[in-house]
């Protein structure tokens, strides 16, 4: 499932349930106050691990290098599937279902092969206006700062860096239809039900200036956190058989190719003002 190297895909496993926890107590026996957002991101993990089946949570393995370096090829993710879920009369109340927002990290069907699973960021949401002009993201008329962005290039590509314009590489007829219907006054406007996303790796991401919009429809969930991580070439995660090359690897050097320091890292998106 390699995109020419260039996109954070992902490859979904089954996921088995984990045991909860218990939040501390004072002397009184109230409950020890947290940052709010801390522990709702928290409870909304141990809740999906404890109940989660395919429906409610699934893994996911990072093969290529597009979300670098916030997310990086081996690492195995859990996925939120009911953060972006429509929500019901009751599970309203009971659920944290949240719009998708500009920041989020998504985990979604690739819009030219949704036998495919793609990891991006949202730039835009409905009604925005994007452009880049060398490199730096302009939002709704504004010029943004993107911390979470890499450019790990110097040179200046006329598309990629300067987009939208005419393509300077082969691009998918989606891409085509959004520079020919969905640009105005040299900006991509984001029609409705319709992401704009890219990869974190700006200068290596086959993402939404290639193919054209990220369809609601086609948004699978929100990465919680990075459950393992594991130093392995792309070639060796997007092989769907038996690796046994693979499982040598991994019988030979657990320990030492384990980032163990990813072990349980939260995946938080970003607040993108416009």
């Amino acid at each position: 499932m390699q995109d020419d190297n260039l996109s954070a895909d992902v490859q979904s496993d089954s996921l088995s349930q984990e045991p909860t926890e218990t939040l501390p107590k004072t002397e009184e026996g109230r409950p020890v106050e947290h940052p709010r957002g801390a522990i709702s991101e928290w409870a909304v993990t141990i809740l999906l691990l404890l109940f989660g089946t395919t429906s409610l949570i699934q893994a996911f393995v990072i093969p290529t290098g597009s979300m670098e370096d916030n997310l990086l090829i081996g690492d195995h993710l859990l996925v939120d599937k009911l953060a972006f879920a429509p929500a019901g009369v009751i599970s309203k109340y009971i659920l944290p279902y949240t719009p998708v927002k500009r920041g989020d990290i998504i985990v979604f069907r690739y819009p030219v092969d949704i036998r495919q699973t793609f990891v991006k960021r949202v730039i835009g949401v409905p009604g925005d206006h994007i452009k880049l002009v060398n490199k730096q993201l302009v939002l709704n008329g504004k010029l943004v700062p993107e911390p979470y962005k890499f450019n790990k290039t110097d040179f200046i590509d006329s598309y990629r860096d300067n987009f939208p314009t005419d393509p300077n590489t082969r691009v998918d007829d989606r891409a085509l239809e959004m520079l020919d219907k969905c640009v105005v006054n040299g900006e991509v406007v984001v029609p409705p039900d319709s992401y704009f996303a890219m990869g974190d790796n700006r200068d290596s991401s086959l993402d939404s200036r290639y193919w054209g919009f990220v369809p609601r429809t086609n948004i699978i969930g929100k990465p919680l956190l990075v459950y393992w991580s594991y130093d392995a070439p792309t070639e060796r995660l997007v092989n769907s058989g038996v690796d046994l090359e693979h499982l040598l690897d991994l019988a030979r050097h657990f320990f030492t190719k384990t980032r163990w320091k990813r072990t349980c890292m939260l995946i938080r998106g970003y607040d993108l003002k416009n």
